[in-house]
């Protein structure tokens, strides 16, 4: 197996196990590309992100450009002689950047590749009701998500798992698999797939925050599946007496009395539930804008709630 030089590109905590498979590995990261420093939080400090800490942490040589066509940044990164670059969660490149290794760019896709092309396919497979889904690495070309396939891996979705249960789960799968994919490269011997075999392709758009308000004349497996799908960030919400009102944790409730959809009832101690098109939700754990995160009994303990 040949050693090689990698270029590796990611920001976020996903991307983090899968650099570490490469620190682990025999291969050289020789060079480390993540997102500019950003203000955060309330004093507004400048943040790292999660790659880079990990990136300072194995002494790696760390760029973070602002834009990827800039010039001095591109003969930085050619000067890395890299033979790979492997990328996850990261942003789209262009193809002065993707075409400049010998054997190519390689992605991490948190999905069963061409299903789920997009930024959030995470959270829409457990929105659309997925039994299963898994990790994909593929050759990055011009299209987005759409280059050849080299390997893929399942795992399956249980019913009570949220994004962020499937989130943790898909990481260290995905360190796996990436890890499989460069020694199969550094071999020689990888399969290269056209991702031309399916028509009914599910796609997994970013998610804002008008995406994530509830629509309470949809069934109520429908918006079970979505508050999962959408927990514990960036979380779906409803409007409770003007106030946005995020639901992190429910269950599927009993059927609907003929009530508008969207009424809400309540004990004012135990239970909140809201009615939908066939049933009910009852709510486990919730924040009104303004509070904390907390319990439904703990919500309703400081909250004089009404039914409507």
């Amino acid at each position: 197996m040949k050693k090689l030089r990698i270029v590796f590109m990611g920001t976020p905590e996903f991307a983090v196990p899968m650099l570490e498979v490469l620190v682990n590995s025999i291969h050289e990261v020789v060079g480390v590309v993540t997102a500019p420093d950003k203000p955060a939080g309330r004093g507004m400090q400048l943040t790292e992100s999660d790659v880079k800490k990990c990136a300072k942490q194995h002494s790696l040589h760390i760029l973070q450009p602002e834009k990827l066509k800039n010039e001095n940044f591109l003969a930085e990164l050619k000067a890395l002689n890299a033979d790979l670059f492997v990328v996850v969660a990261f942003r789209m490149l262009p193809e002065a950047v993707w075409s400049m290794p010998t054997l190519g760019t390689i992605n991490l896709h948190a999905s069963l590749l061409p299903q789920y092309r997009g930024a959030a396919p995470i959270n829409w497979a457990i929105i659309n009701g997925e039994k299963e889904t898994g990790v994909t690495t593929f050759f990055i070309q011009q299209e987005i998500d759409t280059g050849k396939i080299i390997f893929q891996e399942k795992i399956a979705i249980r019913d009570e798992e949220n994004v962020g249960d499937l989130y943790a789960e898909l990481m260290q799968l995905g360190a796996k698999v990436l890890g499989k994919t460069v020694d199969a490269i550094a071999g020689g011997n990888y399969p290269q797939i056209p991702q031309d075999h399916i028509t009914d392709i599910k796609h997994a758009p970013k998610i804002f925050k008008e995406t994530c308000k509830i629509d309470w004349s949809k069934d109520a497996d429908y918006i079970y599946n979505f508050i999962r799908g959408l927990s514990p960030y960036p979380a779906a919400y409803t409007l409770l007496d003007g106030k946005v009102f995020k639901i992190y944790k429910a269950r599927k409730g009993q059927l609907a009395p003929p009530v508008m959809n969207g009424t809400h009832e309540t004990d004012g101690k135990t239970f909140l539930r809201f009615y939908c098109k066939d049933g009910s939700i009852e709510i486990s754990e919730c924040q009104l804008e303004g509070k904390k995160k907390m319990s439904v009994e703990e919500f309703l303990r400081g909250t004089k709630l009404n039914s409507n």
